[in-house]
C-alpha cells in the first residue's frame, strides 16, 4: 500500500470516530428543534437591534427547547427588563432566563 492511501484511511477513520463521538451526544434536540431554537435566537437578537432602549451588542442569547437565556452586560435595570420583555414577545419562546448584569459605564 502507498503512504497516500494509508493517510486517506487514517483520515477517514478519524472522521468516522469523531462522528461516532458526536452521535453519542445525549441532548434531546431533534434537527427541527435545533432549527427552531436558532430561529428564536435570531429573532430575539433582531428585536434587540431594532429597539432604541436595548444595546444588544453586549447581550448573548442562547435558546434551548424554546427557553431563552440572556447573559452579558447592560447599563440599567430598565434595559435589562426591556430585553426580557422583547425576548418574551418572540413567537415560540416558552420562557426567558435573564442573567444580565447591570453595570454603570
Amino acid at each position: 500500500m502507498t503512504i497516500k492511501f494509508l493517510n486517506k484511511i487514517v483520515l477517514l477513520s478519524s472522521l468516522l470516530c469523531t462522528g461516532a463521538i458526536y452521535a453519542a451526544d445525549t441532548s434531546t434536540d431533534t434537527a427541527g428543534q435545533y432549527v427552531d431554537d436558532a430561529t428564536i435566537t435570531t429573532r430575539v437578537k433582531a428585536a434587540f437591534a431594532e429597539d432604541k432602549d436595548v444595546k444588544g451588542r453586549e447581550i448573548s442569547v442562547r435558546t434551548d427547547q424554546g427557553v431563552v437565556d440572556l447573559t452579558g452586560k447592560v447599563q440599567s435595570k430598565t434595559e435589562s427588563d426591556r430585553a426580557t420583555t422583547l425576548a418574551t414577545q418572540v413567537k415560540a419562546v416558552k420562557a426567558v432566563h435573564n442573567n444580565l448584569t447591570v453595570t454603570n459605564k
